[in-house]
C-alpha cells in the first residue's frame, strides 16, 4: 500500500492544498471548517506520511507526483479559489 493510500479524501485534499501553498486560513475557508480542525488534519497527514512541518510535506508530495494528487481528487473534493468574502476581507 503506497502512503497516499493511508490517507482519507479530506487528508488528500488539505495535503495537495498545502502543496498549493494555501495557508491554514485559507484551507478551513475552503473546507468549510476551523483552523483548529486543519491543524489535526495536518498533524494526522504528517504522523501518516512521516514528515515534520508543511515544507516537508509540501516537498514529498512535489517528489510523489503532486500533481497527479491534485487531479485524481473527486470533482466534488478539489479545492477551489478563496471566495470573494475572504479575498474583499484580507485586501
Amino acid at each position: 500500500m503506497s502512503p497516499r493510500d493511508q490517507l482519507s479524501q479530506r487528508e488528500i485534499q488539505v495535503a495537495t492544498m498545502v502543496w498549493e501553498g494555501k495557508t491554514n486560513p485559507e484551507i478551513a475557508i475552503v473546507l468549510g471548517s476551523t483552523e483548529q480542525v486543519v491543524k489535526n488534519l495536518l498533524r494526522r497527514i504528517f504522523d501518516k506520511l512521516g514528515v515534520w512541518s508543511r515544507l516537508e510535506l509540501a516537498l514529498y508530495l512535489a517528489s510523489h507526483g503532486g500533481a497527479r494528487w491534485a487531479a485524481d481528487q473527486e470533482p466534488a473534493t478539489r479545492s477551489t479559489a478563496l471566495p470573494a468574502a475572504f479575498v474583499a476581507r484580507t485586501a
